[in-house]
């Protein structure tokens, strides 16, 4: 696997005990991500149509904040992506679409 990073420069916060705005925000991440999980089970199983419709609005207000959160974790460089090689990338996709071409025959 290629180790390339890709990540913006790191914001340093305090080191120690006591939380730091890089933990409340992991924090909120994680409490987001659980909660959108959740809204989607609550979708499923929606007793009717109006129901449904209060949690479809505010599970896609949930998704874009969740997003919000994500965005600013990365451009502090709280979070970082690995760059991955574009062949094991095809691979991949080649993989996925003969699983998927096999579903449907």
């Amino acid at each position: 696997m290629n180790n390339q990073k890709i990540c913006n420069p790191k914001v340093e916060v305090p080191i120690g005990m006591s939380l730091n705005d890089k933990d409340y925000i992991t924090s909120l991440l994680t409490c987001l991500k659980d909660m959108e999980k959740n809204y989607v089970i609550a979708m499923s199983e929606a007793s009717n149509e109006s129901l449904y419709n209060v949690f479809k609005e505010t599970f896609l207000n949930l998704a874009e904040l969740q997003r919000e959160v994500y965005e600013l974790m990365f451009r502090k460089g709280w979070y970082q992506l690995e760059k991955e090689q574009a062949q094991k990338i095809e691979q991949k996709h080649q993989m996925l679409s003969t699983e998927y071409q096999n579903l449907h025959s």
